[in-house]
């Protein structure tokens, strides 16, 4: 892989891991489709309810949930932590520390966000069940995004993979807000107030200087507990704990270097999210019977909402916020790319996997499986459309000067 000497040794060591994690992921989500495309179907479907069970207390505290379950709800807690861990190293010492340098990405991202919605909205405004879903292409994958401009090498210039690097994660903070605000159930206000309770001690622990990673997990793991019994999407706790991880080093100064217990956390999360949350998710949840499906499922408010909304409405709302910050004075257009090669990176943040499919489960949970059906579909052929459309404008460029 091509050495980026402009870049911090962390930018470098998470633009390694994402890439080649966006592999792996891409590998696990073409596994899920063949096999349940297969003969093995059956299979693929037990192993997704395999059940498991904690009991603790002696029946006290019982939580029974197959293994599809936990891995939304438990494992992509983890990402979730490492999520909130990277928004935090961003604006605490990162490419987002200063206004200047996060004004373009925060209101590209933004853009991003809006235009897919309203695309999908537009294509469902009849159907109030399907409405729910407005959010599941305003997502970008990082994973994948990240993975695709590295491959390209020279192509990309180092600037635009720290603005796409960027929006990925306001991105990813303004999917947290969506969640938060739009995707919970019935709120239980004990369990909300025993969260409370638990967000309350890990500001403690932040402020009295307690530097051991492993006490603000554990306060974390029982805030997830009482999120989980909330009502409120429970992989929300692990963004909640990350931002209370100490991001300074012992000595005061910012934690680069894996100085500070956040900096280790995330740089000893980043290969297990990546190489086995990540895939296991998309593993679990990519996997759509193509038997039956016509043209009309294709064509169906939902899928062709979330696709276009991936494919098109991303391109235009990340690069015409972009272009008109640029135009006015506001941003400066990022070093050594051309408009043609910010646009192909715009398209990619139409790449919008996992984040996507998260949030089409949580949408559409409880209802017709035709639901999730669709929502894979459009989640598919949009991130796979965005995928190939943004490599082939990037690949038509020449290798980036400077």
């Amino acid at each position: 892989m091509q050495t980026l000497p402009r870049l911090t040794s962390g930018l470098q060591r998470f633009f390694a891991s994402e890439s080649s994690g966006g592999i792996v992921l891409a590998v696990a989500a073409l596994a899920a489709l063949l096999l349940s495309n297969s003969a093995w179907a059956p299979l693929y479907t037990a192993f997704t309810q395999i059940p498991g069970e904690v009991n603790i207390g002696d029946g006290a505290l019982v939580l029974a949930k197959p293994l599809i379950v936990w891995v939304n709800d438990l494992w992509m807690a983890v990402f979730f932590f490492l999520v909130g861990l990277e928004i935090k190293r961003e604006f605490v010492s990162g490419e987002l520390a200063q206004r200047s340098q996060a004004v373009l990405p925060a209101v590209a991202a933004l853009g991003g966000m809006v235009v897919p919605a309203l695309i999908y909205a537009g294509l469902n405004w009849q159907d109030p069940v399907a409405l729910n879903g407005w959010a599941i292409p305003a997502a970008t994958d990082i994973a994948f995004a990240i993975g695709i401009v590295m491959l390209l090498g020279p192509r990309v210039p180092a600037s635009l993979k720290i603005f796409l690097t960027a929006v990925a994660i306001m991105d990813d903070l303004g999917a947290i807000v969506v969640i938060a605000l739009f995707y919970t159930s019935q709120l239980s206000v004990t369990m909300l107030a025993a969260a409370a309770v638990c967000m309350l001690v890990l500001w403690l622990l932040n402020r009295t200087g307690v530097r051991r990673a492993d006490l603000y997990i554990v306060v974390g793991l029982v805030m997830w507990l009482c999120v989980l019994k909330s009502g409120v999407h429970a992989t929300l706790a692990g963004v909640a704990t990350a931002l209370f991880i100490p991001s300074q080093g012992a000595d005061g100064t910012d934690g680069e270097d894996g100085h500070s217990p956040a900096e280790q956390l995330e740089h000893g999360l980043h290969p297990w999210v990546a190489f086995l949350v990540l895939p296991m998710f998309a593993f679990a949840n990519a996997g759509v019977s193509l038997r039956g499906i016509s043209v009309s499922d294709l064509l169906h408010p939902v899928s062709l909402g979330i696709a276009l909304g991936l494919l098109l409405g991303k391109a235009i709302g990340v690069f015409g916020t972009a272009w008109l910050m640029i135009r006015a004075g506001w941003a400066s257009k990022p070093g050594g790319a051309d408009w043609m090669q910010l646009f192909g990176v715009c398209v990619l943040c139409g790449i919008g996997f996992t984040m996507s499919l998260f949030i089409g489960g949580l949408a559409f949970a409880g209802l017709a499986a035709d639901f999730e059906t669709r929502v894979k579909l459009g989640v598919i052929g949009g991130s796979l459309l965005s995928g190939v459309v943004g490599t082939l404008i990037l690949m038509r460029r020449p290798a980036a000067a400077g």
